[in-house]
């Protein structure tokens, strides 16, 4: 398995529930600026249309700031938009099938919540665990 180089220090999780866009982008900046290494974009209420339009302009900031983005859920968002990575829950796409559609160059992140998914997200190629 290739190691994908990012930087998990100061992983910033943002929600643009209850911010209008233009709030919510320059909250996300200021994270940045305020040294986030890497961020994820989490929303759970937006059209896949709506998703992918306010990635795009996320991933213009983060891109700024060198910051991966990585896109909670939605393998097919972050495809779309060309973000750096996707997190996946358990109720999501397997990693494996994720990891072969999107390739070695992609971040992969799993949510567990006990060892043995711990375990079964590392074989099957997760770069991270959350």
């Amino acid at each position: 398995m290739q190691m994908r180089k990012f930087d998990t220090t100061l992983y910033f999780i943002t929600d643009s529930t209850g911010f209008d866009e233009e709030e919510f982008l320059f909250r996300t900046e200021e994270g940045l600026k305020g040294g986030a290494t890497i961020l994820q974009l989490r929303e759970k209420d937006k059209t896949t249309r709506e998703y992918i339009t306010l990635a795009e302009k996320v991933h213009n900031i983060t891109t700024k700031y060198k910051v991966p983005l990585i896109i909670d859920d939605r393998m097919d968002v972050a495809l779309a938009m060309g973000a750096e990575g996707v997190h996946l829950g358990q109720s999501d796409m397997p990693i494996a099938t994720a990891r072969k559609i999107m390739g070695e160059d992609y971040i992969i992140g799993a949510t567990t919540k006990t060892v043995p998914q711990a375990l079964e997200a590392y074989e099957q190629g997760a770069d991270y665990l959350g």
